[in-house]
């Protein structure tokens, strides 16, 4: 089956959209640094976002990570060094000028 010319021009623009990720310092991480269980206690929360970030500050494609997850609407976990809380607060300034 092929696809509409305009999904596989979707899906060519996706896989080059996400090409970054192969350089990312999270690439071989443990994925639970940055993607918590639901019901994480506060403090545990506090700390395994403080580690997730600390790898998120060196990392090659921090800004093009933090800015997919802002375009994206990611809701849950650590990109590009922000939280699900503190990409809402980025992405408000965004949504009064529209």
């Amino acid at each position: 089956m092929t696809l509409p010319a305009t999904r596989q021009h979707t899906i060519a623009l996706s896989a080059a959209d996400t090409d970054w990720q192969r350089h990312s310092r999270c690439r071989d991480a443990d994925p639970s640094l940055f993607f918590g269980p639901e019901n994480e206690a506060g403090h545990e929360r506090a700390l395994r976002e403080t580690e997730a970030k600390r790898v998120c500050e060196e990392c090659p494609v921090l800004l093009r990570c933090r800015k997919h997850a802002l375009a994206h609407f990611e809701q849950h976990g650590i990109w590009g060094g922000l939280t699900e809380n503190e990409r809402t607060r980025h992405r408000r300034p965004l949504w009064r000028v529209l």
